[in-house]
């Protein structure tokens, strides 16, 4: 999994920055982002977040009220942080959850969309977003042989997988 060490940085830096930060509001710039529809993102607006977490190669944000801001980065996608009232670059831009500090941005370079943003309530929602498979960083050699043996597939497409790390502030 090549993205492991990116989303891990991604959490603990995001989570550096807005681990018991207000979210004032969502913005979503391009509409397919999106792919959920109940909650509403508007719920989003005025909780505090209170964890940030790997979810395999998701980052999941949690919100008191137990909502979670879940975001999949795929191939192309990342993250910028903005000071506040800065201007959102035009075509990488697809959305934006703003906070008193600044702005955490997801882009994504290219022309395929394919980074997304989910919103679940509930730790039983979050689970079902949950892909299973052994975490590969606490699992010894041959546990993690026998999982890559277990399935004709690529490295990429092998039944194992990033379970939840919390993040410790």
């Amino acid at each position: 999994m090549p993205e492991l060490p990116d989303v891990t940085v991604y959490v603990e830096r995001i989570g550096a920055k807005i681990a018991g930060r207000e979210i004032e509001r969502v913005r979503i710039i391009n509409p397919f982002v999106l792919r959920s529809v109940d909650p509403p993102l508007s719920e989003l607006d005025g909780r505090i977040v209170n964890d940030v977490r790997r979810l395999g190669k998701r980052i999941a944000i949690g919100t008191e009220g137990d909502l979670w801001l879940v975001i999949h980065l795929m191939i192309a996608g990342r993250f910028r942080w903005l000071k506040p009232g800065a201007k959102i670059p035009g075509r990488m831009a697809l959305a934006a959850v703003d906070f008193e500090h600044g702005s955490l941005l997801l882009t994504e370079a290219g022309t395929q969309r394919r980074a997304s943003m989910t919103l679940v309530r509930g730790d039983s929602a979050l689970a079902e977003i949950d892909r299973g498979g052994v975490e590969p960083l606490d699992v010894d050699v041959e546990v993690f042989a026998e999982r890559l043996r277990s399935e004709n597939h690529t490295l990429k497409r092998s039944p194992y997988r990033s379970s939840p790390v919390q993040w410790n502030r």
